[in-house]
């Protein structure tokens, strides 16, 4: 960990382009300006210095009302610690209206100690090459079209960020904040982290291998009304043991005719929404209470705490133990 008393700050570069998604540039700006600002608060020097990059210098418009001045133009021979780049909508178009970024993250990339793809902006890893062979996600929307386009990377859309040696890929928008939160726990600590979630009132902070999905989304993206109820059943009454069976029968289906039409609306089996239903209640007892992880289990309908552990396990890279631990340690 370096000391911020004694060094300078770690530049990280912000690189953006035309039509740039911008609360994925303000998010992690933001929370390396409060962190710095805590540093101070500790009579520390600053340890972050952000710059906005682009192609060339000057306001560049994004995705909103808003535009954000670029101070400097993308340079090989500049260094910086951190690079964060971020995603577009048209993320397929930004790339190939932008040739000279694609080439400065593969000239770059190899030799920064960190180099992060927001979002979407994982395209501009992938169009360098630099993530063939290598495990990387990107928001859900955006998932197929980059397996699709490149068969050589491993895609998971069931994390934050994952990590591959120096590159980082995170998941939709919100996901930069907590990738820049782990910046900061990586390079100051849990505490400075910490106080950073607390004045922008999120988590410290989501594990990197939690899941995009939760069974709340799911059922907010279900078209049928049948189904959706199904689903809206299951989370009121998560902490009682349900089965298929008494899905399909809530639902007023046959038991093959309720799973064929529950996978096709859900886009998962009836038995993972219930098992990602369960996880999502624990997560929020195990983030808003001190209730022992048996207690936990119980109210969430599992049939014992191993049981969630692996569940836990298998959706969340974490154990139950862990998750609490990342979310509410200090």
């Amino acid at each position: 960990m370096m000391n911020s008393e004694t060094t300078a700050p770690r530049s990280v570069d912000m690189v953006i382009y035309p039509e740039f998604k911008s609360f994925e540039a303000i998010g992690p700006m933001t929370v390396f300006t409060y962190a710095n600002k805590h540093l101070e608060t500790q009579g520390k020097s600053s340890g972050y210095e952000v710059r906005i990059v682009s192609t060339r210098i000057g306001a560049v418009q994004s995705d909103t009302l808003m535009s954000l001045h670029a101070t400097s133009a993308l340079n090989c021979n500049e260094l910086p610690h951190t690079v964060m780049i971020v995603g577009a909508h048209e993320i397929e178009r930004a790339v190939d209206q932008n040739p000279e970024i694609v080439q400065w993250t593969k000239d770059i990339a190899p030799k920064v100690e960190r180099f992060a793809a927001l979002c979407s902006g994982a395209f501009f890893l992938a169009a360098a090459g630099l993530l063939n062979g290598k495990r990387a996600t990107t928001h859900w929307r955006m998932a197929d079209v980059l397996q699709k386009s490149h068969p050589e990377i491993e895609v998971e859309i069931d994390s934050i960020f994952i990590k591959q040696d120096n590159l980082w890929t995170s998941a939709g928008v919100s996901a930069s904040v907590d990738l820049a939160l782990a910046f900061v726990e990586q390079d100051f600590g849990h505490e400075l982290a910490l106080d950073v979630a607390r004045d922008l009132v999120i988590f410290l902070k989501r594990p990197g291998g939690q899941s995009q999905f939760s069974a709340n989304l799911t059922s907010q993206m279900t078209h049928s009304t049948c189904m959706r109820d199904v689903q809206e059943w299951v989370i009121a009454n998560i902490d009682k043991k349900i089965t298929i069976p008494q899905m399909a029968e809530h639902a007023a289906m046959s038991l093959r005719n309720f799973t064929r039409l529950f996978n096709k609306e859900a886009g998962l089996k009836p038995s993972e929404f219930l098992e990602k239903a369960r996880i999502d209640k624990a997560r929020r007892l195990l983030s808003e209470s001190e209730l022992p992880l048996k207690s936990i289990a119980f109210k969430c309908g599992f049939a014992t705490a191993d049981q969630m552990r692996v569940g836990f396990r298998k959706h969340l890279s974490v154990t139950p133990k862990e998750y609490r631990d990342r979310f509410v340690g200090s």
